[in-house]
């Protein structure tokens, strides 16, 4: 995460124009796979996966990554849905 946002709380509110301001930009994976996204609504929609990512499960992420003081320190620890693609977006915007 962004060294100035360590201990800031996040809050979806915040983000979600964020996230919807970067689509269509290439993000990376934590493995390097490279990705695209659309927002629709309230869901992402991921150029490499079948199923959207929905506005929930981000702020369910977003509620860990919180709650966590740090110790997240990977998308496996999110425990979510397209953690992957979460991952990469949030750290990716300045998270």
């Amino acid at each position: 995460m962004g060294e100035e946002n360590r201990d800031r709380k996040i809050t979806l509110e915040n983000y979600w124009e964020l996230i919807t301001a970067h689509q269509g930009e290439t993000f990376y994976t934590k493995t390097g796979l490279p990705f695209t996204y659309q927002v629709v609504g309230k869901e992402l929609f991921a150029d490499r996966r079948e199923r959207s990512i929905n506005r929930q499960t981000f702020e369910k992420a977003i509620r860990r990554i919180n709650e966590s003081h740090g110790d997240i320190k990977g998308p496996k620890a999110l425990k979510l849905y397209g953690a992957p693609y979460i991952w990469a977006v949030l750290t990716q915007i300045g998270i």
